[in-house]
């Protein structure tokens, strides 16, 4: 008697993968929030003592580190994790997202509250300065880029990382927040490459 192998499941018929099993890790690292603290600290001091060194210490560290994580992020991790598998993104997001909670907001702040500062004292944020209306310039493309690091990078950020908390995360909801985040990221990076043309037009003035 012959006997006849049953056929193989078709692609089609395959069952789906399976959801991620629920990972362990810190949504916020408590480690970083010391640093941070510091930081808000540093902060605060240089605008109360209203000396130039320290306010243009912080805006120009806080806006580097906020330009290079963008360039970075935005232009070349991006691309590349959106070409990974999802245990990869998974295990990546798992890595990098934590410490981009506190890491974003505090670039963020120390930028914007330092600069405003800084322009306040210089006097660079009145109408009657010359390089005034690339000063509002400057205002308009940082405002509109807070905005989109605190409004949609850092909730789609939160969001993975409490969705990977869950015991059955949705794979489905994760690869979703993941690409608002690229996309934000990849925004960020190209208006990044405009705040450097104003800027460096300001300081040739």
């Amino acid at each position: 008697m012959v006997e006849v192998a049953a056929p193989a499941p078709s692609r089609s018929e395959a069952a789906p993968p399976a959801p991620p099993e629920r990972l362990d890790f810190e949504i916020v690292p408590r480690a970083g929030l010391a640093i941070t603290a510091v930081a808000m600290v540093m902060l605060i001091v240089a605008i109360a003592v209203n000396k130039l060194w320290p306010l243009e210490f912080l805006h120009v560290a806080g806006g580097a580190a906020w330009t290079i994580i963008d360039l970075f992020l935005g232009l070349v991790l991006g691309p590349i994790i959106g070409r990974m598998s999802i245990p990869a993104r998974i295990e990546f997001t798992t890595r990098l997202m934590p410490k981009m909670v506190l890491i974003m907001p505090t670039v963020v702040t120390l930028t914007l509250a330092s600069g405003w500062q800084l322009a306040t004292k210089l006097g660079t944020n009145l109408t009657v300065n010359p390089n005034h209306s690339w000063i509002v310039a400057s205002f308009i493309v940082v405002g509109v880029m807070a905005v989109l690091a605190l409004g949609l990078l850092e909730p789609a950020n939160i969001a993975v990382l409490f969705e990977l908390k869950k015991r059955r995360p949705n794979p489905e909801v994760i690869e979703r927040l993941m690409k608002r985040f690229i996309y934000c990221a990849g925004i960020l990076g190209v208006m990044q490459i405009a705040t450097l043309v104003i800027m460096t037009k300001i300081a040739s003035s």
